[in-house]
């Protein structure tokens, strides 16, 4: 398995200015197998602690910051010598510690020329947690699941990724229905690394579901575990609620739907909890497409995704053949599902979306983003209808020069509008895929 973030890790190690990095992700998005193989491949030695099974380690960061301290106690656990400039610090599991989260500024000011690197599962709820947070004293990367192109790099399909790449769109039309194939496959496998990894070795849907169906158990665990015991009940009744919510037609996330008579203050709490642990993801609306478009935002209405696509049909229980043959009934629920898909692909490459519609929802444009200093607006078709009447209201409405589609057609481009297939829409950043 290949994960693009190695690159980021790469540039970080190489940088004058470094500071101890924190991955941020969602529990199973192979945060711990990220910084151990990029350790392995680009250090001399690793020392990996864990803090969620290591209560020794935890007590020596509470009692104080003396960084020569910290790092014996790491080599004692580890079993590993820490060498400057030779081996790479790992801190697994850093949210089971705030006193840990806080040396990391130590580290950053007594000891840069050490290579430290950290990660938490749910990392995001204790920093909102009046932890004691190293703020300007670290760097930060976010991992999420698999996007289209390292599924594709699993399944050892790196001349259909450098053929996107190439934007050769006459030979990609060539091979549209291997690109369709493998884009169906992602959307039933998901991005999660244990299911990716098992399907590339084993081509088995029904293993893939189990390996789903376990992370979502897993997921259930952490609610009660983790959470405050008084909301669990609305996290458990908010994440059951995704798919339906996202089938509507007008997709906004409405709390009535969840619970009759239910208001925002019931559930923000629990939507905060599932938000800072990484499992969903909220795309909230703008009132205009002005730049930048986060001063046009409004936070009160939202659409609500889960954290991955196969998680999202694993959920659902939605079975292999609806998605990989097609089937009447599975058409409201294939748009849900491709803006899932879409999503992912946007965030992966930090591109963070934004959503537009009338106010009685009259019309709606699934994602609005900025890219390069340019707002687009993005309709999302989860086969080959290329119908985009609100599309182009919208364009007209707000004068936008250029308007991108994403379909399962091939990649066209009009006056006003770019069509571009769902299986290279990944790639919407890539020079001159647009202009």
């Amino acid at each position: 398995m290949k994960r693009k973030l190695t690159n980021q890790l790469a540039s970080w190690k190489n940088a004058s200015s470094r500071k101890p990095l924190l991955i941020q992700g969602a529990r199973q998005v192979g945060k711990t197998w990220l910084m151990k193989t990029f350790g392995k491949e680009c250090f001399q030695s690793v020392a990996y602690v864990n803090l969620e099974t290591n209560k020794e380690l935890k007590d020596a960061f509470e009692q104080n910051f003396e960084i020569d301290r910290i790092l014996l106690a790491i080599q004692i656990t580890s079993g590993v010598k820490v060498i400057k400039g030779e081996t790479l610090v790992i801190i697994d599991e850093i949210q089971e510690s705030p006193f840990a989260i806080t040396s990391l500024k130590y580290f950053q000011e007594n000891a840069p020329e050490y290579f430290v690197m950290a990660a938490g599962s749910l990392l995001g709820v204790v920093l909102h947690q009046q932890v004691s947070f190293p703020v300007g004293k670290v760097d930060f990367l976010n991992l999420y699941p698999l996007d289209f192109e390292e599924f594709l790099m699993a399944m050892n399909e790196e001349d259909l990724i450098e053929l996107v790449k190439n934007q050769d769109w006459a030979l990609i039309n060539t091979f549209k229905e291997k690109y369709i194939g493998l884009l169906k496959q992602y959307y039933f496998v998901g991005g999660m690394p244990e299911a990716v990894t098992n399907y590339a070795q084993n081509k088995d849907l029904k293993e893939v579901r189990k390996i789903q169906k376990g992370i979502l158990a897993a997921y259930e665990q952490d609610f009660s575990k983790h959470a405050p015991v008084e909301i669990v009940p609305r996290i458990r009744m908010l994440w059951n609620a995704i798919p339906s919510q996202l089938t509507k037609e007008n997709k906004k996330f409405i709390y009535g739907h969840v619970k009759q008579g239910a208001r925002a203050k019931d559930f923000e709490l629990a939507l905060a909890w599932l938000y800072d642990s990484g499992l969903v993801h909220r795309v909230n609306k703008i009132s205009k497409p002005g730049i930048p478009l986060k001063a046009y935002e409004d936070i009160n209405s939202f659409k609500l995704f889960m954290l991955d696509i196969g998680l999202l049909a694993a959920l659902t229980d939605l079975d292999s053949k609806s998605i990989l043959e097609g089937n009447n009934l599975f058409e409201e629920f294939k748009g849900a599902l491709t803006e899932q898909y879409v999503l992912q692909q946007f965030l992966a490459r930090n591109i963070h979306p934004f959503y537009w519609s009338t106010e009685k929802s009259t019309a709606e444009i699934d994602f609005i983003i900025q890219l390069d200093g340019k707002v687009y607006p993005v309709e999302v078709k989860a086969e080959e209808n290329l119908k985009a009447k609100s599309l182009k209201v919208f364009s007209e409405k707000y004068k936008i020069p250029v308007s991108v589609r994403t379909s399962m057609s091939g990649y066209r481009k009009e006056d006003w509008l770019v069509n571009i297939p769902l299986y290279a829409i990944g790639f919407l950043n890539q020079e001159n895929t647009i202009s």
